[in-house]
């Protein structure tokens, strides 16, 4: 395949990219990276994603395919070497239901964790964990979300990987251990050794500095409203 025929619009610290790009690299499809600066949305963007004017957009032969769990399934049904949705339709409407969980549950709780401080920090760490505990008892047992084989729900929910270890890094606290969360614990490991996943996380020093000004930030608009 020609390398030109795949273009993928992003930014390089978007979790949502980041979904694209172990795709991707796991299909073994070539492709352009295009970065993107959402603070100036260039003319590209807008006209391939003119709903959202959102990251990522895949374009393929020219079309483009918005929304990171939409292009997922493009992806498995254009290329079909390494798919990542099961074959069977019961597993494969598992992988997007915990997929929809982490998208619309998940990610919201730690996100109010990460916006948080002082006793509200408390609070949304009991939303969070009562989040990851049902992620821990789906995992019990599993290597992958599947079972043995990495696919759509593993890559969906991989934020937690890189959002967590910013997380506890940047406020000082432990959100996943391996004595309350062993299945989770253990599948981040896997998930992020697993050929393909490893080489392809942001930088962390710089994912550091960036999520440090971003809290700062976002607490400082909160406290004057």
């Amino acid at each position: 395949m020609a390398k030109a025929e795949v273009k993928l619009l992003g930014t390089w610290s978007s979790p949502f990219v980041l979904r694209i790009k172990w795709a991707l690299k796991m299909k073994g499809v070539e492709y352009d990276f295009i970065e993107e600066d959402l603070q100036n949305k260039s003319p590209l963007l807008l006209k391939y994603n003119p709903v959202h004017k959102k990251v990522p957009v895949l374009v393929h032969e020219g079309k483009p395919i918005a929304e990171s769990l939409v292009i997922l399934e493009y992806m498995d049904e254009t290329w079909k070497e390494n798919p990542i949705l099961p074959e069977d339709p019961y597993q494969r409407a598992m992988a997007r239901f915990w997929s929809k969980f982490g998208e619309e549950k998940c990610l919201p709780s730690i996100w109010r964790v990460f916006i948080s401080q002082g006793e509200n920090t408390e609070e949304a760490l009991v939303s969070a964990s009562e989040n990851l505990k049902i992620l821990e008892g789906e995992l019990k047992g599993k290597k992958f979300f599947n079972g043995e084989t990495l696919g759509f729900a593993d890559i969906s929910l991989g934020w937690i990987v890189n959002m967590v270890i910013l997380l506890e890094e940047i406020m000082e606290l432990k959100m996943i251990d391996d004595q309350r969360y062993p299945s989770l614990s253990a599948w981040m490991k896997n998930f992020s050794n697993f050929p393909g996943i490893r080489d392809s996380f942001p930088p962390q020093e710089r994912m550091l500095t960036k999520y440090r000004i971003l809290r700062e930030a976002l607490l400082a608009t909160r406290g004057t409203n």
